[in-house]
């Protein structure tokens, strides 16, 4: 049976509607601090970097959105108004000195419009305030290594747990964080480039052999928080996750307490455990 214009535009906006709703129950759905499934936005933010990361990102998507409009505009009416049907006699116009400045002078103001809010992120990403806490994360083929030079220097390895979730992110020796505190993490590699990074914190930096990289975040929920290796290592590159545990004040001295005692006296705790993973 044939269907009306009307009827389908109803079918088509009853479509558009289910989808986004069936898209916004499976990310409502998802946890804190990890990917969601059919995820069609960033990670929810946990930091003031992440903040100001998904306010350029919605910025930017409006402006997207618009200039697409605009220009889809543009081409429907040269379609319609200035066709051979339309103008059997073609125009013979050769330049148009008013529009040739405009779509010179908007496309600048545009661009200049995203490079200020855009350098201002940058500069505030690479900026490090005074650190609360120092953690040095090492990069290793395929797991990470964590040092707390400010507390006691131990350092423990964190490899991806099989029996843990989520799947793929869960680790046995989590990276743990005091809340609403400056954290500075530097990163390197023992063998090749690796990349750490957390969505929700907003950090992203390679771990480069004979080179120390810093990055900070402040993280202002508790909570777990996933991210993984960003930067193709080797053949078990997909399952080198990164977990952080953020914790209150009172919680973090505990565990720094018990660190000590259970990493202090073998910093390569899961080394062996590591070269039973890579086989």
């Amino acid at each position: 049976m044939k269907m009306s214009k009307g009827q389908m535009g109803r079918r088509l906006l009853g479509l558009m509607v289910a989808g986004v709703a069936w898209a916004a129950c499976g990310t409502a759905s998802a946890e804190l601090g990890q990917p969601a499934p059919w995820e069609y936005k960033l990670q929810e933010s946990a930091s003031p970097v992440m903040d100001n990361i998904t306010w350029f990102h919605d910025f930017l998507f409006v402006l997207i959105t618009v200039i697409t409009l605009f220009v889809l505009a543009l081409l429907v009416t040269v379609v319609v108004k200035f066709n051979a049907k339309s103008n059997p006699v073609p125009s013979r116009t050769t330049h148009n000195t008013l529009i040739e400045v405009a779509w010179t002078l908007i496309p600048v103001l545009i661009l200049v419009g995203i490079a200020v809010p855009s350098f201002r992120l940058l500069f505030e990403e690479l900026d490090i305030p005074k650190a609360d806490l120092t953690i040095k994360a090492t990069g290793k083929q395929w797991y990470w290594s964590y040092a707390y030079p400010d507390n006691g220097k131990f350092e423990f390895d964190s490899l991806m747990a099989q029996d843990k979730q989520p799947r793929l992110l869960g680790v046995d020796n989590e990276m743990v964080v005091p809340v609403n505190k400056v954290i500075r993490v530097q990163t390197t590699g023992a063998d090749v480039i690796h990349s750490f990074a957390v969505p929700a914190f907003g950090i992203k930096i390679d771990a480069i052999p004979g080179r120390l990289n810093e990055t900070w975040f402040k993280a202002t929920k508790l909570g777990m928080f996933y991210g993984q290796c960003s930067e193709l290592c080797g053949k078990d590159h997909a399952f080198m996750p990164i977990a952080v545990r953020v914790v209150n004040d009172q919680e973090f001295a505990a565990w720094v307490e018990t660190a000590k005692k259970k990493f202090a006296a073998n910093p390569a705790n899961s080394f062996a455990s590591a070269g039973a993973a890579a086989q």
